[in-house]
């Protein structure tokens, strides 16, 4: 039952979205000395669930001179990439194993830029295009690196099959093995999604919201599921990476929510970059960095093949 399979995955893709975001508000409330979500039933756990039945119940509205149709679909368009994504995680059960399964990864990523792009554009808002452009500069700046550290990695494994990378880490985690890239890694998915001191689409001093300022009730909650769930997606693939997998055990959820703690602790306490260091940052310090690792890696297989 294929089509089951992947009914069940997106619900509970949106699920653990609608929960995600509930810790996130909860954390951020204790760094900030409050309470976070506490009045919506027990201990405010029903509150995400509240919030999309406001936001897909409210009155929905669209600009004036918007081209109509771009619109209305970039938001389910985006939301459909994200979802597309969840195809690579590597089940052992009933689902999905493809032996591409990191080009395919990096394939729904560089999509996804359209989208942001298409919706900054279509709603014919100035504020949204410029939200837009920097979105796609700082998101091709570091998908750059975001290929070569998974080319790295390849690289060592030998394949591009995400089951590789769990069987690689049986013994070690590639986290002891190559550390600095683990935080390259890190900070470069901080900014492939858009997450504080990285998140210059929506800089609310000069830009409201960003490339979805125009959007309201069920497209806003779209392109907030479509960003969340890629969040998600992407904090799994470095327990994957770097933490060895662990084939869905209790212990491959506990190391997930540890990755996701830190990610909101980064949020509470981090200002925003300047956009121009963000640039450097990307072009002079993280490209050179990955590009050495890569030639070192190759450089040592090599070695190892030879001798």
């Amino acid at each position: 039952m294929p089509f089951l399979g992947r009914l069940i995955l997106i619900i509970l893709v949106i699920v653990g979205v609608a929960f995600l975001t509930l810790l996130e508000r909860k954390v951020l409330g204790y760094i900030q000395i409050r309470k976070g979500p506490n009045k919506v039933g027990f201990l405010g756990i029903p509150q995400p669930f509240s919030d999309a039945i406001k936001l897909f119940t409210k009155e929905q509205t669209y600009p004036f001179v918007s081209n109509y149709l771009v619109y209305y679909f970039s938001p389910i368009f985006s939301l459909f990439l994200s979802l597309l994504c969840w195809l690579c995680i590597p089940f052992f059960i009933k689902l999905y194993r493809f032996n591409l399964g990191v080009l395919f990864f990096l394939c729904c990523l560089r999509i996804g830029v359209y989208s942001i792009i298409v919706a900054g554009w279509s709603s014919n808002s100035n504020y949204a295009l410029l939200g837009a452009l920097r979105a796609v500069a700082q998101t091709i700046s570091y998908e750059v690196r975001l290929a070569l550290i998974l080319l790295s990695l390849i690289f060592l494994v030998g394949g591009y099959n995400f089951f590789s990378f769990v069987f690689f880490q049986q013994n070690i985690w590639f986290l002891f093995l190559s550390f600095p890239l683990a935080l390259v890694w890190f900070c470069t998915s901080l900014a492939e999604t858009n997450r504080t001191p990285f998140d210059f689409a929506e800089g609310e001093s000069e830009l409201v919201s960003g490339f979805n300022v125009e959007y309201r009730r069920g497209g806003f909650a779209l392109i907030f599921l479509a960003e969340y769930s890629r969040i998600l997606f992407i904090r799994i693939l470095f327990v994957v990476f770097f933490l060895g997998g662990d084939a869905y055990g209790v212990f491959f959820f506990l190391k997930l929510t540890v990755i996701s703690f830190i990610f909101i602790w980064v949020r509470g306490t981090l200002p925003r970059f300047r956009y121009d260091k963000l640039i450097f940052l990307a072009w002079k310090s993280f490209l050179p960095f990955s590009l050495n690792f890569l030639i070192f890696v190759v450089g040592f297989k090599m070695l190892i093949v030879y001798f």
